[in-house]
Parts: structure tokens; sequence; C-alpha cells
């Protein structure tokens, strides 16, 4: 029996009980698909489906992470690297890896602290956060938070002198880029949000409350902290609560479908920095905003919740850098999961990639914990993905290391 002991005691190791909930949770993660499902068991069914959801058939967001996974690397050996660096610049400041996080409106459904916690975990980690028009921390909220580089997302409204006034704002918080969205002339139709009746701010009735019931943590959380509201404009007709409206009555009410060119223009005359347009899915739009001065290029379809059916941005990034040439600054938004996925986009032309969802799966598996924990992941995929590759720097990553599927 002592033989049998002493044995047991060579090869086995007792764990150490956890007894922080969080880190229980995390311990059972180890991808952002497991977040997805933890995230999906602690929220509301509604808040999940406006998060994970896309418009009707749900097509393009497959299509998104689908040319990621068609797409295989080809990997170089007996390279001798000493050490890989993932880090480089982007806009003329540094990134600790070719990530962008990626606006989203409403962030606070996913958790109470909800952009908040995000930025503090982008800054931690070295990279640019996006706050949203939509957020539900303001501007001045978010850098009060953060010494880290945040960027502004805005919509060319038809009340201009909002969008002006948010934009003065952004510049005197310091924030260093403004993301021009201009992919939402109208709101996308996400099917899961009509079935459930979901809408935003959330509405009261019997479904809501059984749904709440069957999530007590998120219920309570929600209930302890103060109204959720459109942050950036408190005091409008959306935003305290003055006159109660739906998000949708929102952006149907102020999304200009005329939009144009010459509202590029518009927004470039209010503001001296760098202007990212986000939601470009061609490559003729691409080179017509280079012609138009555009800094940055942000292929996007807005992960698949505005055109079902729009073409998946990741097979654009090639084609698109060889239009726009090396002037431009290209970033891929959509379908990333893996740190994995940020060196192929990168490796195909993109200077960075931007996420979103991967994120708020993150924050409503663990809060801000979790954002920490999914940053970190991407990190250490980068690098070892780059090593398993034979790439040391950023600058070593081309389409050499990859196999674009019909190439």
């Amino acid at each position: 029996m002592i033989d049998v002991l002493r044995t047991l005691r060579s090869v086995v190791r007792l764990d150490r009980i956890e007894s922080d909930p969080i880190e229980r949770r995390l311990r059972r993660a180890a991808s952002v698909a497991d977040l997805r499902r933890i995230a999906r068991r602690r929220l509301p069914g509604g808040v999940f489906d406006y998060i994970d959801g896309a418009a009707e058939d749900e097509r393009t967001l497959a299509a998104n992470s689908g040319a990621f996974a068609a797409t295989t690397f080809r990997p170089r050996v007996l390279r001798g690297l000493d050490a890989v660096d993932p880090t480089g610049t982007l806009l003329g400041g540094p990134v600790a890896y070719p990530l962008v996080l990626a606006p989203t409106g409403f962030t606070r459904i996913a958790d109470p602290e909800g952009e908040l916690a995000v930025a503090r975990a982008a800054a931690r980690a070295g990279l640019p956060y996006t706050l949203s028009t939509l957020s539900t921390r303001s501007i001045e909220e978010v850098r009060a938070v953060s010494a880290g580089r945040l960027w502004f997302q805005v919509y060319a409204w038809r009340d201009r002198g909002l969008v002006a006034e948010m934009v003065r704002r952004a510049a005197d918080a310091r924030y260093e880029a403004l993301v021009l969205t201009v992919d939402t002339a109208v709101l996308g139709r996400r099917e899961r949000d009509v079935r459930r009746g979901f809408s935003l701010p959330p509405a009261i009735g019997p479904g809501t409350i059984l749904d709440g019931a069957l999530h007590p943590a998120w219920t309570l959380a929600f209930l302890r902290s103060e109204p959720i509201r459109f942050a950036n404009v408190v005091g409008r007709d959306v935003g305290d609560g003055a006159s109660p409206v739906t998000l949708s009555d929102y952006i149907n009410t102020q999304f200009d479908p005329a939009l144009s060119w010459d509202d590029v223009d518009w927004l470039r005359s209010i503001w001296d920095g760098p202007i990212v347009l986000k939601g470009v899915q061609t490559v003729d739009d691409a080179a017509l905003a280079a012609e138009r001065g555009v800094d940055v290029v942000c292929l996007s379809n807005h992960g698949g919740r505005q055109l079902d059916g729009a073409p998946a941005t990741f097979p654009l990034v090639a084609p698109v850098r060889d239009a726009v040439g090396d002037d431009v600054t290209v970033i891929c938004d959509g379908g990333v999961r893996r740190g994995s996925d940020i060196v192929k986009a990168v490796a195909a032309g993109a200077n960075a990639a931007m996420a979103g969802r991967a994120y708020l799966y993150a924050l409503g598996a663990a809060g801000e914990r979790g954002v920490d924990r999914l940053l970190g992941w991407f990190r250490d995929d980068v690098v070892r993905t780059m090593s398993l590759l034979g790439a040391g720097t950023i600058a070593d990553l081309d389409r050499d290391l990859i196999e674009l599927p019909g190439a």
C-alpha cells in the first residue's frame, strides 16, 4: 500500500480548489467558442441573440469565419528564430499585436461595466479600443478610465449638429481617430431579434420577466446598476428617457440613406485626425476611398448584421491591398476568433484585424476579466502562430505564408 501511495504521489498532483467563481468559469474555457458557450448560458436569450445574431439567414456571419478556416498556412522551418516579436505600429502609434477592438453598441447589456471594462482591458493589452456612438458609456467616461489609445465611431446622422458636437468632444478627450460607419443606410433585418420581440432598450413583458428569472445573476446585476442609456446623447430625445424610443426607431429617424462621398469630405472638414472608413465591401469602393484621401479602409460587413449575402471580408484583403497600394492602411473586420486569424489577415495584406463579437462573448462570460483573458489568448496565439510559421516579426508576414482559396 505504501508503494502504491508513493507511485501515485509521483504522477498525481492535487489541484487547488478555486474559490473564485469567475476564475472557475474561465478555467473551463480555452477558446472564443468556449466563451460563447458560457455567455449563452449566463445571458438572457434575447441578450445573447442580440450579440450573437446577424441578418436574415446569417450566411454572411458564417462566411466571415469560414473564409479564415478555408485559408491554410505554408509554414517555413529551420529559420533560426531566437524570438518572435508581434508588436507593431498602427496610425503612428504602438500596438502590442495587430488588433483593434471594434465598436459595439449597447455593450452594457453583456455586463454592467460595459465599455469601461473593455476600454480598460484594451489599454492593459496595448491595443486601440473603438467607442461606438451608440455606447452606453460616454466619450468622457471612457477616457476617464483609460490612458490607452481610443478611437471614436460615428454615423453621418441627419442631425449634423449632434455629430459635430460628438466629434468635438472626442477631440477634447484625446481620441485619435474617427471611424465612420458607412454600411447602415438602413438597419438590417435581424430575425432572431424579430422572433424574440427583442428591442433596445428592452421592452418589459412576460417573456422578458421569465428570461430574467432564468438568469438571476445577470438580472440582479442589471437591477443594481444605473439605467442603460445612450450615453453620448443624454439630454436629447434619446438617452435620458425623456422620450422613450427603441434603438431601431432612433436609427430609422437619424440615419441618412443619401449618405455620399461628400459626407466623408464634410467629416474631414471638422476633424483634423485620421478617418477610418468602416463598411467597405468591394475593391472598387476601396480604390475610391484611396482617391478621396481616406486614411484607413476598414473592410467590414458589420459582422453580417446588415446585408445577408454580402461578401466575407477576409478574401477582400489581398485584392484591396493590390488596388490601394502601401500608402493606405487596411483593416480586416469580421470573423476573427483566434490569433491565427489575425496572422492570416496581416499575411494577406492587412495592417491589422478588428474584432467585436469575440470580446462581447468574453464580457458576457466573465466580465472584464474575461476580456483580459481573451486578449491574452489572442496575443499568445499570434506569437505561437508566427513561431510555427517561421516569421520573427509582423513585417515577415506575407502571402507566401498562406494558401488563399482559388489562388
